[in-house]
């Protein structure tokens, strides 16, 4: 199973971006799957995710800019990022709880991390 993240860059205070997280492999079901983000000098947080029945979970620093959405039947999460902040400079990493085929628990599974660069 692997991740595919995208969509970080540079923007400047106040614009948004839009992430993007594909899962492919050999993937029974996926439960939740989400973004974490880790600052310099920072440990790595939880920003949103999002179940498979669709509740979201999201972080109060983010809350009410921050939108996380998934495909389904595409294994993919998706995170739009309105009113960007200088404080949401971060890597960016989604990850998945993934049950690959013939498997019986739920694994993580982690993307390689996108770069969030709030600057003006």
């Amino acid at each position: 199973v692997q991740l595919q993240a995208s969509g970080g860059g540079l923007v400047q205070p106040g614009g948004s971006l839009r992430l993007s997280c594909a899962a492919s492999g050999s993937i029974s079901s996926i439960n939740a799957m989400g973004w974490y983000r880790q600052a310099p000098g920072k440990q790595r947080e939880l920003v949103a995710a999002i179940r498979n029945g669709g509740s979201t979970t999201s972080s109060d620093s983010v809350k009410g800019r921050f939108t996380i959405s998934r495909d389904n039947a595409k294994n993919t999460v998706l995170m739009r990022m309105n009113g960007l902040k200088f404080e949401d400079t971060a890597v960016y990493y989604c990850y998945a709880e993934v049950k690959g085929s013939g498997s019986m628990w739920y694994v993580d599974y982690w993307g390689q991390g996108t770069l969030v660069t709030v600057s003006s």
